[in-house]
């Protein structure tokens, strides 16, 4: 962190529409500058404002346009909206692989819209520990929407879950058997099934699967039970429907004061995470390092059991 870093000033840009200053600030999230803790501080006053809304399923069912299709509706009632892209990191520039999000280009030059592809960059905590920390940023930025996309695969699905208001899961026809999708567990975390691509052969075959799936889960009265909305986000179609479940989802959460036990749960994990990375870096156990290394070694040797090199590793 520079010596001048005006983390205040800095965020009042931000605030400001002055968007070179926002990108910065989601710049330090993903380096773990050490500037986040004054523009963390700065910030909080600002956030608890807007409405985070996850989107996620495999690759190819169509996110990013389905994406892209929010982001117009919700703009053509004059609400700005943040996007939070977050990619598998590149192993050759350690940056976005999915970084281009060409299928959003349309909103490029819109001062209302603001599109950000991260990657972890192999950050402590993935997107556990960077993806809430932007969130905040386009928060306190005055964004009332915010959007959060990552590919279905693996544990980011379930942490998305955790950071969003609402979750929407999006499948699509001929993009393999969605009861193996619900195998993955990915199906657990909707608020909203999305089939994408309703016009193609095979949609109210994947329609089917799913309401036959809702049907066997047991819901406690009064709890919110997932709407499946079809939509064809190439054409538009459904996309009005879909922002209906959306609204309908965010008035219940308000009502059921299951929005505030979201958000202090998201609290909870967020603090978790910082707190564990910290620890991490103050025990030196990141990767690399000697002292750990050794340890690990004796262990893998079989001369030493991993509950005692714990132990010498607290201990220091």
């Amino acid at each position: 962190m520079r010596d001048d870093f005006d983390a205040e000033a800095v965020v009042a840009a931000a605030r400001a529409g002055d968007a070179r200053s926002l990108g910065r600030l989601v710049s330090l999230v993903e380096n773990g500058s050490a500037a986040l803790r004054p523009v963390m501080r700065a910030v909080t006053p600002y956030t608890g404002h807007a409405r985070v809304i996850g989107l996620t399923g495999s690759p190819g069912v169509g996110k990013s346009t389905v994406t892209s299709e929010l982001v117009r509706s919700y703009r053509a009632v004059g609400l700005r909206v943040g996007v939070l892209a977050v990619d598998p990191t590149s192993p050759f520039s350690g940056g976005a692989l999915l970084g281009d999000r060409v299928r959003m280009q349309d909103h490029a030059t819109d001062q209302g819209v603001f599109i950000r592809s991260m990657a972890s960059r192999g950050h402590l905590g993935g997107l556990a520990w960077s993806a809430p920390q932007a969130l905040r940023i386009l928060d306190a930025a005055g964004f009332d929407v915010i959007c959060v996309e990552t590919v279905g695969v693996g544990q980011a699905e379930v942490e998305i879950a955790s950071l969003a208001d609402s979750t929407l899961v999006i499948l699509a026809p001929g993009m393999g058997d969605s009861i193996q999708a619900a195998k993955a567990g990915i199906l657990e975390i909707a608020d909203i099934f999305v089939v994408n691509k309703s016009d193609r052969p095979g949609a109210q075959e994947v329609v089917r699967d799913l309401r036959n799936m809702i049907a066997m889960a047991r819901y406690e009265e009064g709890s919110w039970k997932p709407p499946i909305v079809s939509v064809s986000a190439a054409t538009g179609d459904g996309i009005d429907e879909l922002i209906a479940r959306l609204d309908a989802h965010w008035t219940w959460l308000g009502e059921s004061g299951e929005r505030e036990q979201r958000r202090v749960a998201r609290a909870r994990e967020e603090i978790s995470a910082i707190a564990v990375a910290d620890i991490r870096r103050r025990l030196g156990v990141l990767p690399g390092e000697s002292r750990l290394d050794d340890l690990a070694g004796l262990v893998a040797a079989g001369k030493l059991d991993p509950y005692s090199a714990a132990d010498d590793l607290v201990a220091g």
